[in-house]
């Protein structure tokens, strides 16, 4: 997690940065379908790619990767910001509390924009990182993506010391309306733990090195920036996409 902004701008506009954009592998494929080595890069990143795609594929039928359930905004929007995340990151909980509500009532509500939030739990450095991303991605599984990533992030001081959060989740639970026995048995079986992995490569090879970071337009940018500075990027790309 790097707290300061790493905005890349030339004028109006955002610089590109080479093989961003062929990086982006099954996100981008999934979301309408290799990634980013790390300062504080996560463990997964590192480890050795997973054998099998996430466990739900099996033989002859394409990996679930849980796009749909973890990308917020309307599918035909001309704009798709994938944010880099990590649920135990105090820059990322700032992103959420202080940006992020802007973001969606000025350009996801209003149709110019989609976000899809993209694991990589840097846990080198935050030791629940790992649990906290299986949990969300187990909940999506129940289509809760959502209602668990905003409960994360809102309660991440009071789970984050913990020695092991696995009960405290399982009470985030009940907030979140997951049924309880579907999601003991995700974490159990660690469902979700290959997708979680080889997303946070995907993450490393594409060039992330710090939470939160985001990808738009083939341009990689990172920190908790407030809304002011997003504005000018976001309605300059709009623009240049619609011509409004």
């Amino acid at each position: 997690m790097t707290v300061r902004n790493t905005w890349i701008l030339v004028a109006a506009g955002v610089v590109v940065l080479g093989g961003v954009g062929a990086a982006l592998g099954p996100w981008r494929a999934a979301a309408t379908d290799d990634s980013v080595p790390g300062e504080a890069t996560s463990q997964y990143a590192g480890a050795d790619r997973p054998s099998a795609a996430p466990a739900s594929a099996s033989a002859g039928q394409a990996p679930d990767y849980l796009i749909a359930q973890r990308t917020k905004g309307d599918s035909a929007a001309p704009l798709t910001l994938y944010e880099v995340g990590d649920f135990q990151c105090p820059a990322c909980r700032l992103f959420f509390t202080e940006t992020l509500p802007h973001i969606l009532r000025e350009y996801v509500d209003t149709g110019k924009l989609r976000i899809v939030y993209v694991n990589l739990p840097l846990v080198q450095i935050h030791s629940n990182a790992a649990a906290a991303h299986e949990f969300a991605m187990c909940a999506a599984r129940q289509d809760r993506f959502w209602a668990v990533h905003d409960l994360l992030y809102t309660s991440q001081e009071e789970w984050a010391p913990l020695d092991n959060p696995r009960d405290y989740f399982m009470n985030l639970a009940e907030s979140a309306e997951l049924q309880q026995d579907s999601l003991g048995s995700c974490l159990s079986r660690g469902d979700t733990r290959a997708l979680v992995i080889s997303e946070a490569q995907s993450a490393f090879r594409a060039g992330v090195r710090s939470t939160p970071s985001f990808i738009i337009e083939g341009a990689l940018m990172s920190g908790a920036a407030p809304i002011d500075a997003w504005r000018p990027i976001l309605d300059s790309l709009y623009a240049e996409k619609t011509g409004n």
